[in-house]
């Protein structure tokens, strides 16, 4: 599977992750915590949480926020929970999104950061996002969008070159992924960071 070849490249990465990738990580986090404004009351679940990154920006101003962030890197994980040490209100999980540790209608927000193209069954994988978020709830989705021409080549080129990616999607076939999941799309839009990322975010209901 592409999960497991996935694990094993992002326990490779995990240690210079941070670093790495410092301007993109604070680029796309931050468009995401503005895009999506989370209620403090709301309880949060981070899918490929990777280092915490998302968690940190967050609970820099909403320190009591109730999140929870799943990873199939353990060593990425162990960075996650070094960085939120101090907040006995956020837990780590090594988990699937195919196989959530949680029963049904836990979470109030449901957020997947530049993780989709990762995932080996879209269909499933949104299946088990519905299942946990409540009835209420908001599913926020930020990927990379096929739409943009350096996208497009990207996505062959990784296609080739990275066993563990799957694919990247256009705009409407995102929307279409969501709407046969059974989601109603709140709101929508693309945004590009620099030359070549080209990201969708969506924000959905059940």
């Amino acid at each position: 599977m592409k999960e497991t070849k996935a694990r094993k490249q992002y326990d490779q990465l995990a240690a210079i992750y941070d670093q790495r990738w410092s301007n993109y990580v604070a680029n796309t986090l931050s468009f995401l915590k503005s895009w999506e404004q989370i209620s403090p009351s709301d309880v949060v679940l981070d899918i490929a949480c990777g280092t915490g990154e998302f968690e940190r920006l967050i609970l820099t101003e909403q320190p009591m926020q109730q999140m929870v962030g799943v990873d199939i890197s353990d060593k990425m994980l162990l960075i996650a929970k070094q960085k939120c040490c101090n907040y006995p209100n956020v837990s780590f999980y090594n988990a699937s999104v195919l196989a959530l540790p949680f029963v049904g209608n836990s979470f109030d927000v449901v957020v997947s950061a530049s993780s989709f193209h990762y995932f080996d069954d879209p269909n499933a994988a949104l299946a088990e996002m519905k299942r946990v978020l409540k009835a209420d709830g908001k599913l926020v989705i930020l990927d990379w969008c096929r739409d943009y021409l350096l996208c497009q080549i990207c996505d062959i080129m990784l296609k080739v070159f990275d066993l563990a990616y799957r694919q990247c999607y256009s705009q409407a076939k995102f929307h279409h992924l969501l709407t046969s999941a059974g989601f109603n799309i709140c709101r929508a839009t693309k945004v590009r960071f620099g030359l070549i990322w080209g990201l969708m975010v969506i924000t959905a209901s059940r």
